[in-house]
């Protein structure tokens, strides 16, 4: 597969499939590869408020001249969130808190305001475990898709999150130049990690640092051209 011009890059230029609908309605939108397997799925804007990882997979997919070869591709799996800037969806539910596990819980989960400040705000795991549109869905994806793999896009940890060291873990790690970790460093019960565990998944976790956009474009686009080509 040919790379596009960058004149051409303003547009995706193959159409994603929608599975479903945010609480708002807005689509849920993944872009699929040619007929055939899907062996790694990219997901990003689970939260909101990281942008960063939605800005820097949508470069990645917008050079390539025509869907993926084996890889699918979601860049808004918090659609709500991401237009609203905020780390939940409409509801003020974490997403990644509201996944059924063994571990769920109810009640808040908080997150610190800025880098600096104490974990305080608070955010609702939802009304029960799969309790949100967007999660039902993504889990209905997999189901169906089947992926090998999922690279969840994240920020602002700074690390590769890979709790079985894959290689694969390693050679991102190698060619990001992020520290490669198997465990986030706190716990996080309902979380999609946790049950795509349960289910046999492989999950890594890609954490981008505290950079520019421009500066993560450089550094990481032409990483995860190596996978969607």
């Amino acid at each position: 597969m040919t790379m596009r011009p960058r004149s051409e890059r303003g547009t995706i230029p193959f159409p994603p499939e929608v599975f479903g609908t945010s609480r708002l309605g807005a689509p849920l939108e993944v872009w699929l590869p040619e007929p055939g397997p899907v062996e790694t799925l990219f997901m990003a804007g689970q939260h909101g408020e990281e942008h960063e990882s939605t800005f820097v997979l949508s470069r990645a997919l917008r050079a390539l001249d025509g869907p993926p070869a084996r890889s699918a591709v979601i860049l808004g799996a918090n659609p709500d969130g991401l237009a609203r800037g905020t780390r939940g969806n409409a509801g003020g539910v974490d997403l990644n808190r509201n996944f059924p596990t063994a571990d769920w819980q109810p009640g808040p989960v908080t997150y610190a305001w800025q880098a600096d400040s104490e974990q305080e705000v608070r955010l609702s795991t939802g009304d029960s475990a799969g309790s949100e549109p967007e999660t039902r869905a993504l889990m209905a994806l997999i189901e169906r898709l089947a992926p090998q793999r999922v690279i969840a896009l994240h920020a602002p940890l700074a690390c590769i999150d890979d709790p079985e060291l894959s290689p694969l873990g390693k050679e991102l790690a190698e060619l990001s130049g992020l520290p490669l970790v198997d465990h986030i460093g706190y716990p996080t019960p309902g979380s999609f990690g946790t049950w795509a565990a349960a289910r046999g998944l492989h999950v890594i976790t890609y954490e981008f640092p505290r950079e520019s956009l421009e500066v993560l474009a450089e550094k990481h686009v032409p990483i995860f051209h190596r996978f969607l080509v």
